[in-house]
């Protein structure tokens, strides 16, 4: 009988780990922000080149955010963006929209942009969409570079847009939003440096 029984509360405890099982990744990959993992990884590439890592800097992350959505819908079939907003639309534009305080907007060393029709894990995208040739590596690992942000959008079935942007400027004083960003609403896609959850780019992938 203690033999029955022992084996009955394993086979419910095994039944209720594959039942849970699938949606605690379900929830890791709603909530997570797939921008901020592409900081992570640019970082972990600057450190294997024995360079300093970047500041993940949330007021970047944002204008970055601004750029992909004012050119989504302008991928090519080759997965190049058709799209490039005007140099002043940064400090006239995306800045008051994320409320970047203009004292502190700094120089943008450089910038990396790439489409693609389907989402893709933040690994993939930045070897096939940011980095992919030897101009965006070369840019990457540019040592006038402290400060790094990354925005992330995409339409219900595509395509999806990336947006890394870099700046020298003085880490935790340059591109300093007002009010740490709490008044920034967030309706579509997400950006490295913020705790607000990915909205629009892993849910829609998760609906594929």
């Amino acid at each position: 009988m203690k033999n029955n029984l022992s084996c009955c509360v394993l086979h419910f405890f095994c039944c209720c780990c594959c039942l849970l099982l699938p949606l605690l990744v379900l929830s890791h990959h709603i909530h997570g922000n797939p921008a901020s993992d592409i900081v992570d990884i640019i970082n972990k590439n600057r450190t294997d080149q024995k360079l300093p890592q970047l500041n993940d800097s949330a007021g970047l992350g944002c204008m970055a955010l601004q750029y992909v959505e004012l050119c989504k819908g302008n991928c090519t079939d080759n997965n190049v963006v058709n799209c490039k907003p005007p140099e002043d639309d940064f400090p006239e534009v995306f800045a008051p929209n994320c409320g970047v305080e203009l004292p502190t907007f700094g120089t943008i060393t450089g910038h990396i942009v790439g489409c693609q029709r389907k989402y893709l894990e933040p690994s993939s995208a930045f070897s096939q969409v940011l980095i992919k040739d030897k101009k965006s590596l070369s840019l990457m690992k540019n040592k006038s570079h402290t400060e790094v942000g990354v925005g992330l959008v995409g339409l219900h079935k595509g395509p999806f847009f990336w947006c890394v942007l870099f700046s020298n400027g003085q880490t935790n004083s340059s591109f300093m939003l007002e009010n740490r960003g709490a008044g920034i609403q967030q309706k579509k896609g997400c950006y490295s440096g913020s705790t607000t959850p990915c909205s629009g780019g892993q849910k829609i992938e998760m609906k594929r």
